[in-house]
């Protein structure tokens, strides 16, 4: 028998005991169940790099990840960040080059290239990035509202950053580029 069972049945003869005993024990079990479901929330991102950088996107931004179109017809009259059209299992899909957007050079095409479906209602878009790293798990309490400097100079579309040790992962929001005035500019 454990501790408990005996303290409990040493208690069998002083009922009023007993339960302030049972409740104590309760209160105990629930405050620790709150505590761990408080820190036990995460959130969870999609890794990537770019420009030598590690960022995060939200899960529920992104639809799909795949490689480079083999190929891409080139948008005439469009600026020299949008790579092209691809044809995605039936639908048009253009590529943007999410450095050159930022204006941060040309993502080199490597065989770690990728093309990252931004999940937006009204604004299809598949943004090339240097590599997807997979999914990282964060608890809430490692957010931080503050994004560091980063190489791509990407500030504006920051959302914070989550910290873990010594790694910063500053969180990139896909909707606030997709959203934002620069991006509506596709015309060269």
């Amino acid at each position: 028998m454990s501790e408990e069972e005996v303290a409990l049945r040493s208690l069998r003869d002083r009922p009023f005991e007993l339960l302030a005993e049972l409740e104590r024990r309760a209160r105990a079990v629930s405050a620790q169940v709150a505590q761990e479901g408080a820190a036990g929330r995460e959130w969870v991102g999609v890794a990537l790099r770019m420009a030598g950088d590690l960022y995060l996107v939200a899960r529920e931004e992104t639809r799909e990840v795949f490689g480079v179109p083999a190929g891409m017809t080139r948008v005439p009259g469009a600026k020299p960040w949008i790579k092209g059209l691809a044809n995605v299992r039936g639908q048009l899909l253009p590529i943007i080059d999410l450095r050159q957007f930022l204006g941060s050079g040309t993502t080199p095409i490597t065989r770690n290239t990728r093309v990252m479906v931004v999940n937006h209602r009204d604004i299809p878009a598949g943004l090339l990035v240097d590599e997807v790293l997979g999914f990282r798990r964060f608890a809430e309490g490692e957010f931080s509202g503050d994004a560091p400097p980063t190489v791509a100079r990407c500030e504006r579309y920051l959302a914070g950053a989550f910290r873990r040790a010594s790694e910063q992962w500053p969180v990139l929001n896909l909707r606030s580029v997709l959203e934002s005035p620069a991006f509506a500019e596709a015309a060269a």
